[in-house]
C-alpha cells in the first residue's frame, strides 16, 4: 500500500489542494478545496496566531496528569469514553501509561477539525488556478531566496540524498510557504478527534499511535507538536507515519526535529523521503512537449511508457520543435485535456506521487523547481474559459455516461481510469476529440 505524507484522500487528479501562500497544507490534504473566500479568512485568522515553536524542553516540570483528569477535561461523553477504549489499545501498541497520559493531557474534541473534514470534495480548483498560485511570481521569488538562505544546507542534502535542492526548496514552498505556515492546530487533539468522529478512524487511529509513539520518543513535546488540521506536522508536512519510517537527525542534536525553525531537519527528511522511493539525480519529473495533429489519444495513458526518440518519431516534440532529450522511458499526460499543455511524464514523476497523488501538486511542485532553477514558463494556453467540475457535477456525469452506454462501473465523483474511458468513448460517439478530460462542455454534452 502506497504510504504517503499527508492525509487526504485523492478525489480527482486536480482535486482542490489549497496552496495559497498563505495556507497550510494537507493535505494534502491531498484533495484539498474550499472557496478562496473562506480559505483567505482562515489564512487570515492562522497567520495572527502561528508563532515559532521553540524545540522542546526534556527537563521541563509538568503539572500531575491521570486518566481520570484527562477524561475530566472533556465534556463529550462519546470522546471521553472513545479515549478510555484507545488508551487500552495503545498500552499493547507499546506506547507506557505515563506518555499516554501526559500526551492527553490537554487533549480536547475540535469541531473544526471535523468541520474541514466533511468539507473537502465539494469544490475543486482546475489545473491552470492550482499552478498560478503554486508557481506564482512570489512563490518563485521566495523560492529562489530561501535556497540562497539555506545554500550550503541544501547542497549537503542533495550530495547526501540524491535529490536535487530545488525539488526539496519546492516542496517546501507548497506546504508550507518556506516554512511561515507550518500550522497551530494541535496534533494529538486533531487525530483523537479525527480517529473519534472522522470518516476514516481507522486510518487516522493509526497516525494518532504514531504521534504517541514519536512523543514517547523525546523528540518533540505534545504541547509543541503542531501541524494542520489533519495532522501533517512541520516546514514539508509529514504525517506521523512517515515521520517515524522517514525523518532523519541531520543537525546531529538527537531529534529529528522538523518542526524548529531550522529546517535542516525538515527538508533533509523530505530529500531521504524521495530518495527512498527511488528518485533518479538528473532525471526531470516531466517536460513539455507539443502533439502532431492526428496524435492517437489513447497513446495518453501513464501505462504507456516509451523512450523519447520513439514519442519523437509519432511527432510527439519538445516545445523547441526538437526531440525530447534521453531521461529514461517517459508517458504523455493531458491534465487538461487536448486544449491544455502536455507533458513526457518521467518515473520521479511517480516518486514525487509519493508525497501527494495528485497530478496538480505533482506538476506545481516539478515546475516550481524548474522555475526555481530558472527555467521558462509552461507555454501552452490553458482553457480559462472552462471551469472544475464540483463532486455532484462529476456523480452527474457519471450518472449519464452510464445511461449513455459509457458504463463508469460507479457513481463515486472521482474521475479515474473507469470514468476516463467512459469519457473517451463517448466524446468519440459525438466526434469530439476523444482526450478523456472531464469538462463542463462534456457534461453539457451529456446533458
Amino acid at each position: 500500500m502506497r504510504v504517503q505524507l499527508f492525509v487526504f484522500c485523492v478525489m480527482t487528479s486536480f482535486s482542490g489542494l489549497a496552496v495559497a501562500e498563505s495556507v497550510e497544507t494537507s493535505m494534502r490534504p491531498e484533495s484539498r478545496p474550499n472557496a478562496d473566500a473562506v480559505m483567505a479568512v482562515q489564512t487570515a485568522k492562522l497567520i495572527s496566531k502561528i508563532r515559532p515553536n521553540a524545540r522542546p524542553s526534556v527537563n521541563k516540570k509538568e503539572r500531575a496528569v491521570t486518566p481520570e483528569a484527562i477524561l475530566a477535561a472533556t465534556s463529550n461523553v462519546g470522546f471521553k469514553r472513545w479515549i478510555s477504549g484507545f488508551r487500552r489499545r495503545t498500552l499493547s501498541a507499546g506506547i507506557s501509561p505515563a506518555a499516554f497520559d501526559r500526551s492527553f493531557r490537554d487533549v480536547a474534541y475540535l469541531p473544526k477539525v471535523i468541520e474541514r473534514d466533511r468539507n473537502q470534495s465539494e469544490f475543486t480548483k482546475t489545473i491552470w488556478d492550482y499552478l498560478d498560485s503554486a508557481t506564482s511570481d512570489k512563490r518563485i521569488a521566495n523560492g529562489k531566496a530561501a535556497l540562497e538562505a539555506h545554500r550550503a544546507k541544501l547542497d549537503a542534502i542533495e550530495a547526501k540524498y540524491g535529490v536535487e535542492k530545488e525539488v526539496v526548496v519546492a516542496v517546501w514552498g507548497l506546504e508550507s510557504a518556506y516554512g511561515e505556515f507550518r500550522g497551530d492546530t494541535p496534533i494529538v487533539s486533531a487525530l483523537a478527534t479525527l480517529s473519534y468522529d472522522g470518516r476514516r478512524g481507522r486510518f487516522f487511529e493509526s497516525q494518532l499511535v504514531a504521534a504517541l509513539k514519536i512523543l514517547q520518543s523525546g523528540d518533540i513535546t505534545p504541547e509543541n507538536m503542531t501541524g494542520s488540521w489533519a495532522g501533517a506536522m512541520g516546514h514539508t508536512q509529514f504525517i506521523p507515519t512517515s515521520y517515524l519510517d522517514y525523518a532523519v537527525d541531520f543537525t546531529g542534536d538527537g531529534r529529528r526535529d522538523i518542526w524548529a525553525d531550522d529546517p535542516s531537519d525538515a527538508l533533509a527528511s523530505t530529500a531521504a523521503y524521495l530518495s527512498k522511493f527511488g528518485w533518479q539525480t538528473g532525471q526531470p519529473w516531466g517536460v513539455e512537449v507539443t502533439l502532431p495533429n492526428k496524435f492517437n489519444y489513447d497513446l495518453a495513458n501513464r501505462k504507456i511508457k516509451r523512450a523519447p526518440a520513439d514519442w519523437a518519431a509519432l511527432g510527439v516534440l519538445g516545445v523547441d520543435g526538437k526531440p525530447v532529450p534521453d531521461h529514461g522511458a517517459g508517458a504523455i499526460l493531458l491534465p487538461a485535456g487536448a486544449r491544455g499543455a502536455v507533458f513526457i511524464v518521467f518515473d520521479n514523476f511517480k516518486v514525487i506521487e509519493r508525497y501527494n497523488a495528485a497530478d496538480a501538486y505533482v506538476i506545481g511542485v516539478g515546475h516550481l523547481s524548474d522555475r526555481i532553477r530558472g527555467a521558462e514558463p509552461i507555454k501552452a494556453e490553458w482553457p480559462r474559459e472552462d471551469r472544475a467540475l464540483t463532486f455532484k457535477e462529476r456523480q452527474k456525469m457519471q450518472r449519464l455516461l452510464t445511461a449513455a452506454g459509457f458504463n463508469t462501473k460507479g457513481v463515486d465523483g472521482k474521475i479515474g481510469p473507469n470514468s476516463v474511458a467512459a469519457v473517451k468513448g463517448f466524446q468519440r460517439s459525438v466526434g469530439m476529440i476523444p482526450d478523456g478530460y472531464a469538462s463542463l462542455n462534456l457534461l453539457e454534452r451529456l446533458e
